[in-house]
C-alpha cells in the first residue's frame, strides 16, 4: 500500500484551522499535526482520485505525477494550490506561490510508481478512462 504524506506551510498571517480545512478538502483522512509552522501527516489518495475524475483532469494529474517521479521508481511528488483547495478543487502548481503549496509525497513501497499512477490517474482516450 502506498504511503502518502502531505505537508503545507502555515504562515503567521494565516488561520491554521482554515489551512487544515483546505488540506482536508482534498485529503479528508489526513492526520495532520502542526509543528514549526507546517501542517503535515499521512493521508490517502481516495478522495483525491475522485476529485480529479469529477474535475476531468486525469491527463493533467497523470502528467504531474509522472513529472514528479524523479525520486526513484517508487516515488512521486507533486504540489497543489493551497488557495484553490479551500473550495475543494485540485489545482497543480509548478511554481512558488505567496502562501505556499500543499506538497504531496507518494511512496509506493514495493509497487512500481507507474502502476500506482495508472490506478489513480489512468490514461484517457477522448476523455474516457482506458484501463491497461
Amino acid at each position: 500500500m502506498a504511503k502518502v504524506t502531505v505537508s503545507c506551510p502555515v504562515y503567521p498571517s494565516e488561520d491554521p484551522e482554515k489551512v487544515r480545512a483546505a488540506v482536508l478538502n482534498i485529503f479528508p483522512t489526513a492526520q495532520l499535526t502542526l509543528a514549526e509552522g507546517e501542517l503535515n501527516g499521512p493521508a490517502d489518495l481516495t478522495c483525491f482520485a475522485e476529485l480529479i475524475r469529477r474535475q476531468k483532469i486525469l491527463d493533467t494529474t497523470r502528467a504531474q505525477m509522472i513529472k514528479g517521479a524523479h525520486g526513484g521508481p517508487r516515488k512521486t511528488v507533486f504540489r497543489l494550490n493551497k488557495q484553490v483547495a479551500t473550495v475543494g478543487k485540485v489545482s497543480f502548481v509548478d511554481y512558488s506561490t505567496a502562501l505556499g503549496t500543499i506538497a504531496v509525497c507518494v511512496d509506493t513501497g514495493n509497487e512500481d510508481i507507474e502502476t500506482l499512477i495508472d490506478r489513480v490517474a489512468p490514461i484517457t482516450v477522448n476523455g474516457m478512462e482506458v484501463r491497461k
